[in-house]
């Protein structure tokens, strides 16, 4: 398993349309990760995906949001959020899988 970011130039679709301009000023930018690890499994629902007991985000108070914080969370979406490419119908016209999740 491997993970991979990238910094693209979206001035056109995640900015608001072009509404917040992107300050080339301040590049070069830099992206990296410090002390990653991450789990994964092939199989949900399998032993392969077995909790760790050693993974405090792993604990049932952690598995879904309390009513309170899933308010909370859809105030933060409505109110700061930019782009949703899970919305976006135009560049992907089938909704992405982990969309439907939800809250």
């Amino acid at each position: 398993m491997g993970v991979y970011s990238t910094l693209w130039e979206a001035d056109d679709w995640a900015t608001r349309g072009g509404l917040d301009k992107i300050d080339w000023s301040k590049a070069p930018f830099y992206a990296y990760y410090k002390d990653f690890d991450i789990e994964g499994c092939a199989k949900p629902g399998t032993a392969s995906c077995a909790s760790n007991p050693n993974n405090w985000w792993e604990a049932p108070a952690y598995r879904q949001l309390s009513a309170i914080q899933a308010r909370k969370y859809r105030w933060v979406r409505v109110n700061h959020m930019i782009y949703d490419y899970c919305t976006d119908k135009s560049r992907y016209p089938v909704t992405p899988p982990e969309c439907t999740a939800g809250i």
